[in-house]
């Protein structure tokens, strides 16, 4: 499914899946720029429209969302925008088939994509349609609940010199009031590299797995964990 680039690192494709604009960037940013910096291609899809957001101005909201999307993940990969109704996406009738579809056409090595059991009821929907289209074609990792709750990670990845990327990346959101989520971010990230054991300053984001065949070890294909220092 993958190859081995010449320093011996995965060379993958790898398709992000969030519900909403911004959740790629608030949930799975770190990670992506690890693996893009290690030479995976990176493919991006936003599964709604985005136009229930907790906004300033409903004026052309879904426009909006868009244009801030794209220019918070320019640097990252190619981006489809699926247009589902946001904050319906359990009751949108095309929703597995548009995702199912979408998935097949990029033919990723590895899916990423929200927890099904995080606090937005478009998150948990995602989560069970993108695991039903993947099927056993597809492995698929699961990111950190919005603060790590009811989340019991498999991996953690060291996303340190990215963490300033990541930021920069929320705040393109600017109809969202970014900052509260840059701050829970910045705390989230820290505790994460601190379960670690890792030296401050350091940030990781964190993911599971639910094995099944024939995926039932997937450390190999990821970046790597944060380095632990000795604790005396």
């Amino acid at each position: 499914m993958f190859t081995l680039n010449k320093i011996g690192q995965n060379r993958m494709k790898i398709l992000a899946v969030g519900a909403h604009p911004d959740d790629i960037e608030i949930f799975m940013y770190g990670l992506l720029s690890v693996c893009k910096n290690r030479g995976d291609k990176i493919s991006l899809m936003v599964a709604t429209d985005g136009a229930a957001g907790d906004v300033k101005s409903s004026n052309g909201l879904t426009s909006v969302r868009e244009l801030e999307t794209k220019k918070a993940l320019k640097n990252l990969g190619h981006i489809t925008m699926l247009g589902l109704p946001d904050g319906k996406l359990l009751e949108s009738m095309n929703a597995l088939d548009n995702i199912r579809k979408a998935i097949y056409t990029e033919n990723p090595d590895i899916i990423v994509t929200h927890a099904p059991e995080d606090y937005h009821s478009d998150h948990r929907a995602l989560s069970n349609y993108v695991e039903d289209a993947a099927g056993f074609r597809f492995p698929i990792i699961f990111a950190d609940t919005l603060m790590g709750i009811n989340f019991n990670p498999d991996f953690y990845i060291d996303i340190t010199n990215f963490f300033h990327c990541k930021k920069k990346a929320i705040m393109c959101h600017k109809s969202q009031s970014p900052e509260k989520f840059v701050s829970a971010m910045k705390l989230m990230n820290r505790y994460r590299a601190a379960q670690c054991n890792a030296p401050k300053l350091n940030y990781a984001e964190a993911y599971r797995f639910n094995k099944k065949f024939p995926f039932v070890d997937l450390r190999s294909l990821l970046p790597n964990p944060p380095l632990l220092k000795p604790f005396y």
